[in-house]
């Protein structure tokens, strides 16, 4: 089975690489060899293991190709190669989540019965694609919970030790784990895509990265941390998927999650998702989200399923059978964090209680932090349940009072 690799950097690379290296048990595992015969590359490669172009359309000329990795990343120019491909008859397997997030199921109805595979577009080298379309296969999917941003997961954990935000994002980017540009990363995107892909599966949903609610990390601070310890919380940045009834409810933003919780035990750059099935219960899969050789493992699989011909457009009969809505993010119903920097006098307490309760919001726990010589306090809230809707509310209303002195910041909880 000869392979045409779209994208010869860190991940190409080692696809390459991996295939040559491994031949022999790859051969052993798929009956058929698997070899890289050219790659497309932005500029020439010195000392490449393969044939390297520039232009893509010697690669697509080609008649000998079986099957074309894409990993160029990017939306619109991919998707418009793989098209291409597709309709030529041509297999494709990608690690594009972005692609996926805006246009996967527009492939998949091109791909019709050519393999089409993506397992490494979410979560590195952890195989939750198949974990999902194959091992929980018999299950309605009641949840999934995701670690899903090894970055973002990187700086959180530096925050939890005592680093501040800005320091912990400089070591990042110092390692390796954060781009030069890291808003991609640290503001949910990048995450909200791998949910995305996950809901598609899960559920058939056919949503887009706008129609969903999207937050980031940039905005958590030293008092949030200290919150968290004080109350047995770690501070997450989660990609959430829930089934309530014929609707799913998908959001992605920093979360306080309980210290007796899996996930909360996830530090560093690794990435870990728990799902939830009415048969399984919950079940946890935890691994390297990024790297070249972890999403190279998972390329790879893809193509010894290709190889096997046990790769398939899953997902077509599925959404003839069943149909989920997308909730609203204004029914999303959960428990809030709230952190409100007030003016220190007297009855500022008593009016913040009155309008959350005006506004049906039950107060679970209270701190206060103030700090000495300053004519402010820091009052630290969590609630009961209540809706998304009452919180944006009760927001818009505090940030109009004389005694707020910075834009009330809110987290969402998870149990």
């Amino acid at each position: 089975m000869k392979v045409a690799i779209l994208g010869y950097g860190t991940v190409g690379s080692a696809v390459v690489k991996t295939l040559l290296e491994n031949q022999k048990i790859i051969k052993a595992r798929c009956g058929q060899d698997i070899i890289p015969v050219i790659a497309l590359a932005k500029t020439p490669k010195n000392n490449a293991l393969i044939p390297i172009t520039t232009n893509v359309n010697e690669i697509l000329n080609r008649d000998d190709i079986d099957v074309f990795v894409e990993l160029m990343g990017g939306i619109d120019k991919p998707y418009e190669l793989i098209s291409e491909i597709l309709k030529k008859g041509k297999s494709v397997v990608t690690a594009n989540k972005a692609l996926l997030a805006y246009h996967r199921y527009e492939l998949e109805n091109l791909a019709k019965n050519l393999a089409f595979g993506y397992e490494a577009s979410v979560a590195g080298g952890i195989p939750i694609i198949k974990v999902l379309k194959e091992g929980l296969s018999a299950n309605n999917i009641i949840s999934i919970k995701g670690i899903l941003n090894g970055t973002c997961n990187y700086i959180l954990t530096c925050m939890q030790e005592g680093m501040d935000f800005n320091k912990a994002l400089k070591k990042a980017q110092e390692l390796g784990y954060a781009e030069s540009d890291p808003s991609f990363d640290i503001q949910g995107k990048d995450a909200a895509h791998k949910l995305l892909i996950l809901a598609s599966i899960a559920y058939h949903l056919d949503a887009k990265p706008e129609d969903i609610l999207i937050e980031g990390i940039e905005n958590i601070g030293s008092e949030d941390m200290y919150f968290a310890k004080e109350f047995d919380f770690t501070i997450k940045l989660l990609g959430i998927a829930k089934l309530k009834n014929s609707c799913v409810e998908l959001r992605v933003h920093p979360t306080m999650i309980s210290k007796d919780k899996i996930l909360s035990k996830v530090d560093g750059v690794m990435n870990a998702i728990s799902i939830e099935g009415d048969l399984l219960g919950e079940s946890l899969y935890y691994g390297a989200g990024a790297g070249g050789m972890a999403t190279a493992s998972a390329v790879i699989s893809d193509l010894i399923d290709v190889a096997k011909e046990n790769l398939r457009s899953p997902m077509l009969g599925f959404r003839k059978n069943i149909e989920f809505k997308l909730l609203k993010q204004d029914e999303i119903y959960t428990k809030y964090y709230l952190r409100i920097k007030v003016e220190d006098k007297i009855g500022v307490l008593s009016e913040i209680t009155q309008l959350m309760s005006k506004n049906l919001i039950s107060i679970d726990s209270f701190l206060q932090k103030s700090k000495k010589d300053e004519n402010y306090t820091t009052l630290f809230f969590t609630t009961h349940f209540t809706y998304e809707k009452s919180i944006k509310a009760l927001i818009k209303i505090l940030e109009k009072q004389d005694f707020v002195k910075d834009k009330p910041f809110m987290m969402r909880i998870e149990e």
